[in-house]
């Protein structure tokens, strides 16, 4: 079993069963597996796992802080600003920090040198265990809605030396990117239905785009139709394993529990789904 593999659990859309996959594969394994709960925006891993949280740390990015009393409101900065966050008016010069993405450009190119870094509060990181698994999740402050520096904070605490399964937030923008970018292989959690099948189409696109080795996870695979099995198989991409709709799952998911605590069977079909993603990167 190779010690190392990070896996990214993601989806074209929320709701789909990612947390599920995440949490049960990692409960499963059990042992030398840490788990990244990089949706900073909604993070829920932490309600099922129940880890006894042991460091959190506050996560800054750098916003520009303008000397006006050296300023010549020459407008290099706006010029340089591809996302509007900083604007000279007259004599004066705005400054939007939730707009500012902290490329640097801005006091790179001021010639009066007058822009300087200013330190500003995003979020948080918690670190914790459950048993040998070792847990990381982030917290975005209310308001704040540049998560891709908090997803680097959660993901620089990777544990090179384990298993690293990375929940990671719905959708195909640039947090998911964030998250599923420089991992072995990404599992895309999907349903069989019109809203699951368009939107897996346009997680493939990504993962594709990103060239990462991926393969699908049916949940609720006996409810809807049959066309996402059509696409797999055209598109040749694997299906890995498949979870049944039932109440029991649903129930007890509502309750903070997970599939293998109702069903202790389903813990053969994870580590064979790992089985599965370990065969496939080392080839």
């Amino acid at each position: 079993m190779d010690k190392t593999l990070k896996i990214a659990i993601a989806s074209g859309k929320g709701g789909t069963g990612k947390t599920t996959i995440a949490v049960n594969l990692a409960k499963s394994l059990g042992e030398n597996v840490q788990l990244l709960d990089c949706d900073v925006e909604e993070p829920n891993s932490h309600i099922f796992l129940q880890p006894e949280i042991l460091r959190v740390e506050k996560v800054s990015v750098s916003i520009p802080y303008v000397d006006l009393s050296r300023c010549t409101f020459c407008g290099k900065c706006q010029e340089i600003c591809q996302f509007s966050a900083i604007v000279v008016i007259k004599n004066s010069v705005l400054v939007f920090p939730e707009l500012c993405h902290s490329c640097a450009g801005c006091w790179l190119v001021c010639p009066e040198n007058c822009i300087a870094q200013k330190e500003r509060v995003v979020g948080v990181t918690e670190e914790g265990e459950n048993g040998d698994i070792k847990f990381v999740h982030g917290l975005l402050d209310i308001g704040e809605v540049m998560s891709p520096p908090l997803i680097r904070a959660v993901k620089d605490r990777t544990a090179n030396s384990m298993i690293v399964i990375i929940d990671a937030p719905p959708g195909t923008s640039c947090p998911v990117i964030e998250a599923v970018k420089g991992s072995d292989f990404v599992i895309l959690a999907t349903e069989p239905t019109p809203f699951g099948l368009n939107d897996l189409i346009l997680a493939v696109e990504m993962v594709r785009t990103l060239g990462i080795l991926f393969g699908v996870v049916i949940n609720r695979s006996d409810i809807g139709d049959n066309k996402v099995r059509e696409y797999c198989e055209a598109e040749n991409i694997p299906i890995l394993m498949e979870i049944e709709n039932d109440r029991k799952i649903a129930e007890a998911y509502s309750r903070g529990k997970i599939i293998i605590d109702i069903y202790p069977e389903y813990r053969n079909r994870f580590l064979d789904l790992y089985e599965k993603i370990e065969s496939m990167v080392t080839v």
